[in-house]
């Protein structure tokens, strides 16, 4: 079974997903990026899906830092703001793909897991 990581710092985006995404994935949720960072660094995750726009660090960063730290598991960026500066910005860093939220259908949230996860 995949084991995903998801970093969001709002309880109810966390508990959907968690929810739904635990019929078909091993889930850990995160609601702060910091300790996301240390888990996912020291983990065997196969995708992480985070957030962009988080107290502490954004996600942008949260990506850049672990990269840096040569951590290459695949990233899907979640905002409810769709500007292409941070779209670019985390792809320069490799996230692989973006989701915007609200959410369109939980179904989608999933799609675009599975077709990343096959990547």
């Amino acid at each position: 079974m995949y084991k995903i990581a998801i970093v969001d710092d709002e309880k109810d985006i966390l508990s959907i997903l968690q929810r739904y995404l635990s019929r078909d994935f091993e889930i850990e949720t995160f609601e702060n990026p910091l300790e996301a960072l240390s888990a996912i660094g020291n983990g065997n995750y196969d995708l992480v899906l985070s957030d962009i726009m988080m107290p502490q660090i954004d996600g942008i960063e949260l990506l850049k830092r672990l990269r840096d730290n040569d951590c290459n598991v695949k990233v899907i960026m979640m905002t409810a703001f769709d500007t292409m500066d941070r779209a670019l910005a985390a792809h320069k860093y490799g996230a692989t793909n973006y989701i915007k939220k609200p959410f369109i259908s939980l179904d989608d949230v999933k799609a675009k897991i599975i077709e990343e996860l096959k990547h």
